[in-house]
Formats: C-alpha cells, structure tokens, sequence
C-alpha cells in the first residue's frame, strides 16, 4: 500500500525535534511529525499543588496541559478560555501520566515540572507528538539541576515516546496522518519506554470488531516506530 505522502504502511513521517525553540523556558522543543507541530514547553515550579503541599508525605509532581491553537486546524476552533473541553483535558492527562512514568518524583523533591504542549499545526497523532517532545522538554528542564548538584540522576527514570497506529482499508499502519486517522477501522495509541515496555495503550475498533491477532501485529508495529523515535529523541539531546 503506498500512502497518502508516499510512506510505506511501516514508515514514520518525517520527525525533527527542535530545541530551545522558545527563550524562556526551562525546556523548550518543537516536536515535528509531519505536518503536526507541537510545542512542548518545560517549566520548573518550586511550590507543588495544593492537594499535595498539605499531604502528610510530600514528593515532586509533574503535570501537563494541553491546547489546539485557533487555527492549527482547516478552520478556525474557539480557543478554551473558560473551562478546557473534554477531549483536551483528557489528552492532558495521557500525557502527564506518560511523562511522571520518566520522573523519580520522591528524588524530585518539592517541585513541579509543568509540561505545556501547544499544537501549532495539526495533522494527525498531535498526542503522541506531544509526548516525545514533552520527554525532551523535561530533559532539559532538569539536567542543569542535575548537572549542578541539586538533584541526583537517578530523578530521570525512563525514556518515553509515543506513538499512532491503525488499520485503513485492512491494512496496519504506522504514525496515522489525519486523514488516515479520521478513515480508520482501528485506531491506537500507544506509550512505552525507549526499551520497549508498555505505559498506556489508548485504541478503540472504529467500524467492527477486530480480532486478537490484529492488536499484536498493531503493537510489533508500534515498538518498531518506539525504537526510532527514541532514537530521534537522543539524537536531537546530544
């Protein structure tokens, strides 16, 4: 099957991750997938959440939000000033529970890293994009600390790095664009280290049911494109 863009249903898009893109942050990246462009922003807070300030056994924490900007897509979407839809915060929540599985938060100590991931443009896995630039961005944000004396090394765990994958017309693909995304009988997201252990599969069976076999070979399929994006990211770090 020769894809959309010319990719073969194993390939990834082209990835860049752009560092320092932003000249206040602690860790900044632009994660580019494709056409998809997130900006992932790191940002080191030395108070923590009020739920966790007042716990009788204090660590760190680190969380994330999560925004489309007005025109990331064809047309115009309102932007969230009040409350943030459904759809956002629950991706803001896959991508701080991603990210605090790459944290020590009790060698953290009393701080927050706050993880800001913005999508500039969108075409499709704006999730996934998020979260290989967002583990850059902490990186970052935490290394001169590190570096300094301030926190051990052992405070950053794992590698993580996300990934799409589906099945259009029966076929599995790797990093779904949007317009193989919104065609897709079955539709996967998936986070794991950089060594290939599972973090969260997010996938649901868009127009019939799918047998067992397809969610293995839709799994090989997605730690093959792990493997590569955590490369990318370490080649982008040094």
């Amino acid at each position: 099957m020769t894809r959309l863009n010319g990719r073969s249903p194993h390939h990834l898009r082209p990835i860049t991750f752009q560092l320092g893109y932003t000249q206040w942050a602690e860790g900044s990246v632009l994660a580019q997938f494709g056409n998809t462009h997130v900006l992932c922003n790191a940002t080191l807070d030395n108070t923590l959440p009020n739920w966790l300030r007042y716990s009788s056994k204090k660590h760190g924490w680190l969380t994330a939000e999560y925004a489309m900007l007005p025109r990331s897509t064809h047309r115009r979407t309102q932007r969230e000033q009040r409350w943030p839809k459904g759809r956002t915060q629950e991706i803001s929540r896959l991508i701080g529970r991603s990210l605090r599985m790459a944290v020590d938060l009790d060698a953290l100590g009393e701080r927050q890293v706050i993880i800001d991931c913005d999508v500039l443009q969108a075409d499709g896995g704006t999730r996934t994009a998020a979260i290989c630039g967002g583990w850059i961005a902490t990186q970052l944000a935490l290394r001169p600390l590190i570096a300094a004396g301030d926190l051990p090394e052992s405070v950053l765990t794992h590698q993580i790095a996300a990934i799409s994958v589906g099945i259009v017309n029966g076929e599995p693909l790797l990093d779904l664009a949007y317009e193989e995304d919104v065609n897709a009988e079955v539709d996967f997201n998936v986070v794991m280290t950089g060594t290939g252990d599972l973090i969260e599969v997010q996938g649901t069976a868009e127009k019939a049911p799918f047998p067992r076999a397809q969610l293995n070979t839709l799994l090989d399929l997605a730690a093959s494109g792990i493997t590569q994006l955590a490369e990318a990211q370490l080649a982008a770090l040094k």
